[in-house]
């Protein structure tokens, strides 16, 4: 049983898949700083005055609870685009390299589909002669 376990681990995509989940860590930190650190006090600083952040107060001056603060939220905003990009630029393309090496398709662009006209399925390959659903017939593709 634990040699089972050892084999599923050592295997090369889960290894790839948690060396990943480090690296985007380590990356999710980085930006999380820049955003609080760099975007933050620039947002702050075009509110001007002495202000909290980006937004507005809706209850008592001063009370924390009650600002909606669009800085923090434009904030969030940065800080996922530049993860995701990260992430894909980083991760996804050298990942994508790798697996084509081997042999391997992955991220690719999805197959074509059709729908079928009896149920209405979305999802039937377009080469498909009956509906994986209904069983009913499927028209024959269309020469382009």
């Amino acid at each position: 049983m634990l040699r089972g376990f050892k084999n599923f681990l050592m295997r090369g995509d889960v290894v790839v898949v948690a060396i990943g989940l480090i690296v985007a860590l380590a990356f999710s930190t980085l930006i999380k700083a820049f955003t609080d650190f760099v975007i933050n006090p620039i947002i702050t600083r075009i509110q001007g005055k002495n202000s909290v952040g980006l937004g507005w107060q809706l209850g008592k001056p001063g009370n924390v609870a009650t600002y909606v603060n669009m800085g923090a939220f434009i904030s969030a905003i940065v800080y996922f685009v530049v993860f995701m990009a990260v992430v894909y630029f980083m991760i996804v393309i050298p990942y994508k390299h790798v697996q084509a090496r081997r042999g391997v398709t992955v991220f690719g662009d999805p197959t074509p589909a059709k729908t079928c006209p009896s149920c209405l399925s979305e999802d039937i390959p377009a080469a498909a002669s009956k509906c994986r659903y209904c069983g009913s017939e499927q028209p024959p593709l269309a020469r382009v």
